[in-house]
């Protein structure tokens, strides 16, 4: 078995170990995250991103009353004005594309850089969204009932699950592979393996990886009819948890064999196939996932300085996870759930907090602070107890900088993201 991974557990212990035969190990190309775009309820941009994050900033949870009928709700939404499509893309105007060219304006420098080394048909783009552009059909729709008649600049394609990523394709002018990944809540996070698969094949020398997420009536009400809305901001882990908190964002990645600041270590996919919205109770297929993560990345447990969980504050999906988490990293690695900051940015989750530890990674943006869980700190006695980042931590010494993000989406989509800061010598 050449260059091979092996696993081997004792009780709720995990052992990886490398097994190579003689000099025949063949290892792939590293692969690295030269640039990020990131664009959430915590800020616009990477430096509005981290001080609002590594400070446990939650202002962005506001309220709003237009999402569902007769009530208010809690929402992380992006604040401000964001980018107008050029003229000759304006068919794909709608917020979840401008939300992403927000954030491919963040890296177009990069990926000039790029087009140059390889070419803009050698460039993929693959991304990912759970809503693509429904708030602007949602808009639309509101009209025609007012009018009789849509509006002249409607095009149903803005809603496309396609949408996403040709636009995003037209605007940074690329004509590699291009595609949008829509498994729910993992989404923009499977994109890393799928543009990874991508570039090993041949198919491409670089990719534009990433996601986006709006807020929208049918989300919201969907969410709603599952009684699933936390009535405050969410509150993840905790006894007193309630529901989840929406958001919207967006985020985008440069990835390529270019030596950058953060490396793409491993990454595992697994599907549950147990329940249309119900996770599997024990989280096997969470569990899984992160083993199937480390085995990539040929890591051990003790080497994750950080997890970033995927937390969404529900019952189910937050015993399941703390059980999965447990059952590998036991009660020692540092953890935390974003969403109480930025709410459950569904499609976009996995890109956007794959940013928030690239932001945690990059010495250039990084304060030395792990992100905080926000929460009342009131345990449930049903879980396992697993180490929660209080505000103001520092990044662990003397440790490989190594993090993992999980991504958890309907259906039993699981997918277990690690990332690492690259060796100078890398």
């Amino acid at each position: 078995m050449v260059g091979a991974v092996a696993l081997s557990q004792s009780g709720v212990g995990l052992r990886i170990q490398r097994a190579v035969n003689g000099d025949q190990s063949v290892t792939a190309a590293p692969l690295f995250l030269e640039d990020c775009g990131i664009v959430t309820s915590l800020g616009y941009g990477k430096k509005e991103v981290a001080h609002a994050l590594f400070t446990g900033a939650d202002d962005g949870i506001i309220r709003r009353s237009d999402l569902v009928p007769h009530k208010q709700v809690n929402v992380g939404a992006v604040q401000g004005g964001l980018p107008t499509p050029p003229a000759a893309l304006r068919d794909f105007d709608c917020r979840n594309n401008r939300l992403m060219q927000a954030v491919l304006l963040e890296i177009a420098p990069a990926v000039e850089k790029a087009v140059k080394r390889y070419g803009r048909d050698r460039i993929a783009v693959v991304l990912g969204t759970s809503t693509s552009g429904t708030s602007s059909s949602e808009e639309a729709m509101i009209i025609y009932q007012n009018r009789g008649a849509w509006p002249n600049d409607y095009h149903y394609h803005k809603q496309e699950i396609s949408s996403l990523s040709t636009f995003s394709a037209r605007f940074l002018g690329l004509t590699g592979p291009t595609y949008t990944v829509a498994t729910a809540c993992s989404s923009s996070a499977k994109v890393f393996a799928s543009a990874r698969r991508l570039i090993r094949a041949g198919l491409a020398d670089a990719a534009i990886i990433g996601g986006a997420d709006t807020l929208c009536r049918m989300t919201l009400n969907g969410f709603d009819a599952l009684e699933l809305l936390s009535k405050e901001k969410c509150n993840p882990f905790s006894a007193n948890r309630d529901g989840i908190t929406i958001g919207e964002g967006a985020a985008a990645f440069l990835l390529s064999g270019d030596v950058g600041p953060v490396q793409f270590l491993g990454i595992g996919e697994t599907s549950d196939a147990h329940h249309l919205t119900a996770p599997d109770p024990e989280g096997h297929g969470a569990r899984k996932a992160m083993l199937q993560a480390l085995h990539d990345a040929a890591l051990e447990p003790s080497d994750i300085a950080y997890i970033n969980l995927h937390g969404t504050a529900t019952l189910l999906n937050d015993a399941m996870e703390a059980r999965a988490v447990a059952s590998i990293f036991g009660a020692q690695t540092p953890c935390s759930s974003t969403k109480s900051m930025t709410g459950h940015m569904l499609g976009a989750t996995g890109g956007c907090e794959a940013a928030f530890l690239w932001l945690a990674l990059h010495a250039a943006t990084s304060p030395g602070l792990l992100p905080p869980h926000l929460w009342d700190g009131v345990h449930d006695k049903d879980l396992p107890v697993l180490n929660f980042v209080a505000r103001g931590t520092p990044l662990p010494e003397g440790k490989q900088l190594a993090m993992l993000s999980n991504s958890f989406g309907f259906g039993g989509s699981n997918a277990s993201l690690i990332l690492g800061r690259a060796s100078s010598g890398a």
